[in-house]
């Protein structure tokens, strides 16, 4: 019942004039969930809602665990989720992207919003050489030989004095075991550890 009344309401509200992302925000549910019910004719959303009902989902055991970390940190995403299920249970036998949807599916169940965190910046002190190692994280998207385009993910390294750098990429997001062994890339391409890192 609760996700028929999230289909009508992205129907009216796309009739309305408003976007995707406005819709997803007034919802408080994912922009890809407003995209994939916006595509369904009723027909279509009814027999994918029976589909729902009638089968279950390899994560439900790890349910209660997953709504546990959301409500403790509401900011956590799908990719996250999806190391830690990984990590801390060693559950590793479904993607990425199912995993995302699941939690978008529990986010729109119970209420939990995705919190937005706002990074803050300032202004770092010149140091003396060696004293510290900045890091920080991004993303782009490139494009393919076949005009589609390929999101990477990027880590930088940077000696605060010099403004040295090293840089690795990856085709998909960080995972622990990923950074751990890039900052001993970092370190064995620097030629040493820095005092301090900050990220």
């Amino acid at each position: 019942m609760e996700k028929l009344i999230t289909y009508n309401e992205i129907h009216r509200l796309r009739k309305e004039g408003f976007s995707n992302s406005a819709i997803a925000k007034k919802l408080k549910i994912s922009r890809n969930r407003v995209i994939e019910y916006g595509k369904m004719t009723p027909d279509e959303f009814y027999l994918f809602a029976i589909s729902l009902q009638s089968r279950g989902k390899k994560l439900d055991p790890f349910r209660e665990k997953i709504l546990e970390w959301l409500k403790e940190h509401p900011d956590l995403s799908g990719a996250q989720v999806f190391d830690w299920l990984e990590e801390k249970l060693e559950f590793s036998s479904v993607s990425e992207g199912t995993v995302r949807n699941y939690v978008n599916e529990l986010r729109e169940s119970y209420h939990i919003p995705k919190v937005i965190s706002e990074r803050e910046f300032s202004a770092v002190p010149e140091l003396p050489m060696g004293q510290q190692i900045q890091v920080d994280f991004g993303q782009t998207k490139v494009p393919k030989l076949d005009g589609t385009y390929i999101r990477l993910y990027f880590i930088g390294f940077i000696l605060a004095h010099s403004r040295y750098k090293y840089v690795e990429w990856l085709d998909r997001p960080f995972r622990a075991n990923d950074l751990i062994r890039m900052h001993e890339n970092a370190f064995h391409y620097f030629e040493g550890m820095s005092k301090n890192t900050s990220v």
